[in-house]
């Protein structure tokens, strides 16, 4: 069964917008499980311009469903994720010029640093995923690096969507498509678990869904700002069951 990490960055951005103390990214999360979340992933960016330590501290201990930190691959990220051994930590590009991450890990043409990150995350007992486009040499050098997963970046399928009418059967629309699901199905012949994300909304989220062979789908943006509405509770639920009916 298809599972879905609710990423609740964006929770923490409404909070830093006011440098207050509300709404508390650990109450999301809990609302979030009581949801149907399989998964709550949060994004420790080395400006902390949303999640804090102190989030992932108190997420760490009460989180009862799988925590998923995604992290730069430097030695101070590396350091926390060993110390606190979330269940998985899934290694992303990061810019502190963009607003959100803007493309996969170039894997490929970082082989050696990612070998030795890969190694240490791996010996402290967490499972290590890579954030990567859907690109051959991309996969295969996940694969050499020794990830257990790969999360395909679906931001160029979103684009697409939105940009040719909503109609996932527009030739350019099925074809990002189907660049995701040759991904997967290359991912999970190379031993690894086929994870995707990004951009994802209930509008788009089906067709992603139903490709063969896929783990887990990591969304948040669409899901807290159907929250701001419907509660994050339901939100969440909206979101699995379009997700189970895929």
């Amino acid at each position: 069964m298809r599972q879905l990490g609710v990423n609740i960055d964006h929770v923490a951005t409404l909070r830093q917008a006011r440098r207050t103390y509300e709404p508390d990214p650990v109450w999301a999360a809990a609302e979030a499980q009581l949801g149907g979340a399989d998964c709550i992933t949060v994004h420790l960016r080395e400006d902390r311009r949303h999640i804090v330590d102190r989030d992932v501290e108190l997420l760490r201990q009460t989180v009862s469903v799988k925590l998923n930190l995604e992290m730069a691959a430097t030695d101070e990220m590396v350091a926390i994720a060993c110390r606190l051994k979330p269940e998985m930590a899934t290694l992303v590009p990061e810019g502190r010029h963009e607003i959100t991450t803007e493309g996969g890990l170039d894997v490929a043409g970082q082989e050696a640093r990612l070998k030795e990150v890969v190694a240490r995350l791996k010996e402290a007992g967490v499972y290590v995923s890579l954030f990567i486009d859907a690109e051959p040499q991309q996969i295969e050098a996940a694969a050499r690096v020794g990830a257990q997963a790969c999360e395909i970046h679906t931001g160029p399928y979103a684009n697409a969507f939105y940009a040719h009418g909503r109609d996932v059967e527009h030739p350019l629309v099925a074809a990002e498509l189907a660049k995701v699901g040759a991904g997967g199905t290359a991912i999970r012949q190379l031993g690894m678990r086929f994870n995707a994300g990004h951009a994802l909304t209930y509008a788009n989220v089906q067709p992603i869904a139903a490709l063969p062979g896929l783990c887990e789908l990591h969304i948040g943006h669409s899901i807290v700002s159907r929250a701001v509405f419907a509660g994050l509770r339901q939100a969440v639920a909206e979101m699995k069951a379009l997700i189970r009916s895929a």
